[in-house]
This record gives C-alpha cells, structure tokens and sequence, in this order.
C-alpha cells in the first residue's frame, strides 16, 4: 500500500465520520466541546478581572495554572478511576464537578476564590476529557479513525466557541461566562446520564494501577517526546495566558482575536497535520512546526500589537499541527499500551503547561518587560525541537508518515 493511500484510510474525510453517528456520541461530543470552551473560556476576561477583582496579572494567570496544576495530577488517577467506577460514572463525575466550580465561580468574590475553583474544574476535566475519548471510540459507527476525527473537531469547535463565549457574556458582567459554561454543562450532564449506556461489571476490564503512566515514561524515546512536548505547550500557555495582557483590550477584541486561533487550531488539527505529516514524518514534521512556533514567539516579542494579533491566530494553526504531530510521535514509542503511554506523555505535557501558567507573569516582572515571557517561550520551543531530535529511530511495522489513529484526539486529553 502507498503512502498515500495509507493516509487517506488512516484519516476519513471529516464528513464520512459524522454520518451516520448514535446519540451517544454525538452527546458525548456536546459535552467535550463544552468542557474544551473551559480553556479559553477565561482568555476575553482577564483584564475585566485584574480591574474588577484587584489583582495583578501574574494572580489573574494562576486561573490557568490551578487548573492546569490539578489536571496533570488528576490525569493519573483517571486509569484507576475507570477501572474501578467504569467509563460512564467516570466521565459524568467529571462533569458534574465542572457544573459546580462553574456555577461557584460565578458567584465568587475575589481572586483567591476563583483561582481554588478553577483547581476543582481541572479536576473535573481531567476525569471528563481522559474518559470520553474511549466513550466516543466504543459507540462509534464506522472506523475508529472517524471516531477520532470527531472527538479532534470538538477540540477544535471548543477552542474556537469558548473565547468567544467569554466575549459576549464577559461583556455583560464576568461572571457571565461561568453561569453560562456551569448552565450548559449541566445540560450535558442531563443528556450523558439518560442516553449514555450502563458501565459493564468491570470483569472484562484490563486492571490499571497509579503508576503505571510513570513506569512508562522510562521508554526513552517517549521520556524525550514527552519532555519536548511539555516544552511545546509551556509556550503555547504564554501566549493563552500573556498575550490577552500585552493587547491590553476588551472582552470582544480579545474574544473575537482567540476565536480566530481556535477556529485555525481546529482546521489544522483536522486537515493539515496529515499532510504534513505525510511530507515530512512524524518527527520532523513535528520538529520543524515547532521552531515555526519560535519564529512566532520571537516576532510577538516585538510588542506591536498587530503583530502579536497575527502571531496569536497564525500560532493557531503551528498549534493544530503540534497537537497531532507530538502526540503521534508519543503513541510510536514505547512497549506499554497505549492509554498507559498516553498517561504518562500527557502528564508530562501537562506539567509544562502549568508551570508556565504559574510563572508567566512572575517572568515579566523579573526582566521589566512585558514581551519577556514571548522570549522565553520561544527558548522553550527550542528545547522541544532538541529533545525530538534525540529520539532514536524505532523499528516499526507502521510508516513513519503516517500519524496513529489515537494522535490527535490523545493530543487533546
């Protein structure tokens, strides 16, 4: 079989995989488009917030990084959790925690609390994201590839839908996009628990213990994967987090500005990472988009503010393809199975993205500069490319330009 042809069977088009579709997916998609809209849901309101509640940004950024900081924890435990609750109980849970740090967070009254809140949302992703995957892939008609296809575009759809959620509610009160996120959730909740079918005994089930994503991590190419992938979102947080504050505008401005990069992440994710990686590898096309992102990075780091709008949307669609692309090379490494691997790949990832979330505005006030942490970010995108480039090659049954049908939806979780 062809190249080509490899990756046309590999990748359905996207409307072969919504055809024909039961209920359960299509819900269970709802609902992860609506838990994806939570990260950059809080993007058009950063600066309400900073103004209304007193806080100084690099407080405002830490309602990226509690959530950011519980989900890579709590990824650890979402293996265990559906092995001993099953799938259903799992994911129903995590939304049910999301309606409620939802719901509280409207009403909230100062920084400390949001930013306690938005640890308990990320908890509530990391069971619901982690979960549904697995609900979509089960009950899908056709390939799992379409299945896959579906769950990236409601990656995609979330992105994009979520900052622009934020502008129109935050333009009434910034409370509004925490009603409207803990309203619309609770109907998901409704939905999955009448029309989601019954968690099976668990004798079927392949047991997972907490350790085991850790344990995989002493595979060395997907240790190395994994660290540059962490490296990667450190930077794609600096600009969810940062760039809202260099553009020092309204909710719409920088609602409609992110909606733009969602939409682009959600197109490239889909389509383009595909060809690129049918053009350069898994590896290298992974290696290369990833020092495009620095090139990004370094041009916002000029502080012109339409330079950083274009950097924001065109780092939208480098995003799409990082996404896919990493995560690809993580599902090729390893001996264990591949929800193992991606457990422990996403743990890492993870990591890095809290950790920036956290430091993000801490660096700018350290070097005076309000660009600082572009540059920083772009040194990471560096490392990333670095620690790709010391994979060793693996001998394999599949073509190396091809990405893993799990790719883009893993790269999600």
């Amino acid at each position: 079989m062809s190249k080509a042809a490899v990756g046309q069977h590999s990748h359905p088009q996207l409307t072969e995989a919504l055809r024909g579709q039961p209920k359960t997916v299509w819900v269970t998609a709802f609902a992860a488009v609506i838990a994806f809209m939570g990260i950059g849901l809080v993007d058009p309101i950063l600066n309400v917030l900073t103004e209304d509640l007193g806080a100084d940004p690099s407080q405002t950024t830490m309602l990226f990084g509690s959530y950011l900081g519980v989900q890579v924890v709590a990824m650890l435990l979402t293996g265990v959790m559906s092995y001993r609750f099953g799938a259903k109980r799992t994911l129903i849970t995590g939304l049910l925690l999301i309606v409620v740090a939802a719901g509280l967070c409207a009403l909230a009254g100062d920084i400390q609390t949001l930013i306690w809140l938005r640890a308990l949302w990320g908890l509530g992703n990391a069971f619901f994201i982690a979960t549904s995957l697995s609900v979509i892939v089960g009950a899908a008609a056709g390939s799992h590839q379409g299945a896959i296809l579906l769950y990236e575009a409601a990656l995609g759809v979330g992105l994009a839908v979520g900052p622009l959620l934020g502008a129109v509610l935050g333009s009434i009160s910034w409370r509004g996009p925490f009603a409207g996120t803990a309203i619309l959730m609770a109907v998901g909740v409704i939905l999955c628990g009448s029309l989601l079918g019954k968690d099976n005994d668990g004798s079927h089930r392949t047991p997972v213990r907490l350790v085991d994503p850790l344990l995989a991590l002493r595979n060395r190419n997907l240790l190395l994967t994994s660290i540059g992938s962490a490296f990667y979102t450190a930077a794609f947080f600096a600009i969810i987090a940062w760039a809202p504050f260099v553009l020092e505008e309204g909710a719409f401005y920088i609602g409609f500005v992110f909606f733009g990069w969602g939409l682009c992440v959600a197109f490239s994710g889909v389509f383009l990472a595909p060809k690129v990686a049918s053009w350069l590898g898994e590896r290298g096309g992974a290696t290369a988009a990833v020092l495009v992102y620095a090139a990004i990075l370094l041009a916002m780091g000029s502080g012109i503010k339409a330079v950083v709008v274009a950097g924001v949307i065109f780092s939208g669609v480098v995003s799409g393809v990082l996404n896919t692309l990493f995560t690809g090379s993580a599902m090729s490494s390893g001996t264990a199975p591949r929800t193992v691997n991606s457990a422990g790949y996403n743990f890492l990832r993870w990591l890095g993205g809290a950790v920036s979330a956290i430091l993000v505005g801490h660096v700018a006030v350290w070097f005076g500069n309000v660009s600082a942490p572009f540059w920083i970010a772009a040194a990471s995108c560096v490392v990333a490319a670095g620690m790709l480039l010391l994979r060793r090659h693996e001998a394999s049954g599949e073509d190396p330009h091809t990405v893993p049908a799990e790719a883009a939806a893993l790269g999600a979780d």
